[in-house]
């Protein structure tokens, strides 16, 4: 069996989850995208709607999905922002938000091969 597949899903996941957070950066003044006014109400939900999409388009490992394009708000926060002292808290943070988002998008990939009686990819 070949590794394809997963890194197809998730180069897939880094580009859209690294678009969604360089948007939302740019959208908030370009500061980091969890200090956005309406991160809480329309940011995050967004980002788990993301990982939605991303379960139900690639529903084999889908719980990846979610989990990557949560996490790369890393990234993006280095750019805007640079490697600072609180990079360490930064990615402890996005961990912590990786972990709904990786719920959300396996119980979406779940849903999808449970209504289609198992998707070949």
């Amino acid at each position: 069996m070949t590794n394809r597949p997963v890194l197809f899903g998730a180069g897939i996941s880094a580009i859209v989850g690294i678009a969604y957070w360089a948007a939302v950066s740019g959208m908030s003044g370009g500061g980091e995208p969890w200090d956005a006014d309406a991160f809480w109400t329309l940011v995050y939900p967004g980002a788990l709607l993301l990982s939605a999409i991303l379960g139900v388009a690639m529903p084999r490992r889908a719980w990846l999905w979610g989990l990557i394009a949560v996490f790369v708000q890393v990234p993006v926060v280095i750019a805007v922002s640079g490697a600072g002292p609180l990079l360490l808290a930064g990615v402890l943070y996005a961990a912590v938000l990786s972990i709904p988002a990786a719920l959300v998008s396996g119980a979406a990939g779940w849903i999808r091969r449970r209504m289609h009686g198992g998707v070949p990819h």
